[in-house]
């Protein structure tokens, strides 16, 4: 049942003045009222990951948001915590990021187009500094840039693959210094990372005080700060740090703030949204990018540090259908194809071929010292047989439970009712003891060979071209005490999407490395990952339209 945002304000224990409403559905949570909640008991996290997906994804945010509705009917406290989505993907292929079926956030189109402007604030942010960079240059460059010294990019929220490579500055000297020059996706940009990382006004600002920008002849980085434009980025940022406060379909309270990818970025909400909901609820349901090896291993390294809180329980989701295209036995899906048809019919051979991809993130899980629930998000096509095998070896791998869950079709409270009771006797029963992979303190190198092997299950590291220096110039200019942040495929746990299931042996090949001092990450970019995507043949927008009341059709939610 859909209730008014004052209701759902009500409900947490918010005071009026601490909504900021954006219509009669919508809010933003005023940031100081982490103040007033600081001395409250924090609530118990559920971290929501995933195996390696099909292209189509696999239901990962309508578990997210239908585990939470089943913990809410099961008289828990609940709060639901996702990304906002990026209209890359809402127009591309994968569709929006609002859930589906029965499990979705409300109002979804919203959610998917626009919602309350924090994209466009990043984006006008990090685009803001960009230009302030060029006229410093253009009017003298006082900093002293290198000649190759500007490492700052555009950004732009939607696909366009012409803009990966470009050239600014043409037209005579009164437009600048010709030079080469990217965009990347907003979801990538640094600026979209730092905010997801900071909890007050005066943290971003002394966060993006160290964004390097470029640097000098001599190699020293210049960052945002030296020159001058942090107050005007925060200007334009105090209204997108606020938290956004919606709901489920079913009336379940859910904050919806921050969007980086999974497989560039954190792959997580804010830690404002996080630490809000905690003080708030007894169970925070909170969704990690794609799989154990990206958004989950990144928020035990990157976004647990900066929350100051660990999970109490992990859940993994699964798909049949993901599990056989990681066999051998199934052809190789393509990006931007649609998934062929024999994934619907019944393959036992292939789903136990395939399943070592389930073993591998439910061991990822487990040497973090966090419980695990295995959910397996079923689709119409799925068989008895298929169902029961996928139980059965989920528990044989080490999860503490397995649950079928059915929240697309039949909502949280029936179809996600065994899930939730299968967390919450996790919760009750079972003790996480975390403990992250690596410290700070060992050498970057030693940081990404310990995630190498020990979550993506490869022998070593292969650097490419100056990959390696850049490294080591990265430990003497102090960013060595950073941990990393790996963008890869999600297709695989390797760098390479054509290694299915669960490899072993491969050597884990490294592109390029760059620091994001803001942000508070050393950047490791592998297997050809491109920060601005590309729209396939016949993207997701072409397919929108809208009736002449408004009703929009065609658009993924």
């Amino acid at each position: 049942m859909i209730r008014s945002i004052e209701e759902i304000q009500s409900s947490l224990g918010l005071r009026p003045e601490e909504l900021e409403p954006y219509g009669h559905n919508k809010a933003k949570v005023r940031l100081d009222t982490l103040k007033r909640l600081q001395g409250a008991p924090d609530g118990r996290l559920v971290l929501v990951t995933a195996i390696n997906p099909t292209p189509a994804g696999e239901g990962k945010t309508v578990t997210t948001i239908g585990l939470g509705d089943a913990l809410a009917s099961l008289g828990k406290r609940t709060i639901v915590n996702i990304r906002e989505p990026s209209l890359g993907p809402v127009f591309g292929v994968k569709g929006g990021g609002a859930g589906g079926g029965m499990a979705r956030a409300v109002p979804g189109e919203e959610l998917n187009l626009h919602f309350t402007g924090d994209f466009h604030a990043i984006t006008a942010a990090h685009n803001l500094l960009a230009a302030l960079l060029d006229a410093h240059v253009f009017h003298g460059n006082q900093l002293g840039f290198g000649p190759h010294g500007v490492a700052w990019q555009r950004v732009l929220d939607v696909t366009d693959r012409s803009l990966r490579s470009v050239v600014t500055g043409l037209g005579g000297s009164i437009n600048g210094t010709p030079r080469e020059a990217s965009f990347a996706i907003t979801a990538a940009s640094e600026v979209m990372a730092t905010v997801a990382a900071s909890r007050s006004l005066e943290g971003l600002s002394e966060r993006l005080a160290r964004l390097v920008i470029g640097t000098r002849t001599d190699g020293t980085p210049i960052t945002a700060g030296e020159l001058g434009a942090v107050p005007s980025m925060v200007l334009l940022l105090r209204d997108a740090m606020n938290p956004n406060l919606i709901q489920t379909a079913a009336g379940t309270p859910l904050f919806a703030h921050t969007g980086p990818f999974g497989n560039l970025a954190t792959g997580h909400n804010s830690v404002a949204s996080d630490e809000m909901a905690l003080k708030l609820a007894d169970i925070v349901v909170t969704e990690a990018g794609f799989g154990s090896d990206l958004g989950f291993e990144k928020f035990c390294h990157l976004v647990a540090p900066a929350l100051g809180r660990s999970p109490s329980a992990v859940v993994v989701v699964a798909t049949v259908r993901a599990l056989k295209s990681n066999s051998a036995l199934v052809p190789r899906l393509v990006p931007g194809k649609p998934l062929p048809k024999e994934l619907e019919d019944e393959n036992l051979p292939a789903l136990a071929d395939g399943a070592a991809n389930l073993k591998r993130h439910v061991e990822n899980v487990r040497q973090f010292g966090l419980p695990v629930v295995v959910a397996v998000n079923r689709f119409p096509s799925d068989s008895k047989a298929e169902l029961e095998m996928l139980e059965s070896l989920a528990k044989s791998f080490g999860a503490s439970a397995c649950a079928v869950s059915e929240v697309f079709a039949k909502g949280g409270a029936e179809g996600g009712r065994a899930l939730g009771e299968a967390v919450l006797s996790v919760l009750e029963s079972e003790k996480p003891s975390f403990k992250p992979l690596y410290s700070l303190d060992m050498k970057l190198e030693a940081k990404l060979d310990t995630v190498v092997k020990k979550v993506y299950g490869g022998a070593g590291i292969s650097f490419k071209g100056s990959a390696k220096k850049k490294l080591g110039e990265l430990e003497k200019r102090g960013f060595g005490n950073l941990p990393l942040c790996v963008a890869k495929t999600p297709f695989s746990l390797s760098h390479d999407p054509k290694l299915r299931g669960a490899p072993t042996g491969f050597q884990f090949e490294v592109d390029d490395v760059d620091v994001a001092a803001a942000a508070g990450f050393v950047r490791v970019f592998s297997g050809g990952i491109m920060v601005m995507p590309g729209f396939g043949a016949h993207p997701s927008a072409l397919d929108v339209s809208f009736d002449a009341d408004g009703t929009v059709r065609g658009l993924k939610i």
